[in-house]
């Protein structure tokens, strides 16, 4: 939070979260989401391919 002081008072200036800024936040960690189990999960690069299943395996994600 930052703070100013003027004179005997202090303000402080907080982050407004608006519905457009929410919205653009799940848009991206949703983008995130299909990038790392899409981009790694079908990776050809077989120790990134394997790391991704097992993870897919310890979590319960189906995958077969």
């Amino acid at each position: 939070m930052n703070t100013k002081k003027t004179g005997t008072q202090n303000t402080a200036t907080l982050a407004v979260e608006t519905p457009a800024s929410r919205a653009l936040a799940i848009t991206f960690a949703a983008l995130l989401g299909v990038f790392v189990v899409g981009g790694v999960g079908f990776s050809h690069i077989s120790a990134v391919h394997n790391a991704s299943h097992d993870v897919r395996h310890a979590t319960a994600f189906p995958c077969h």
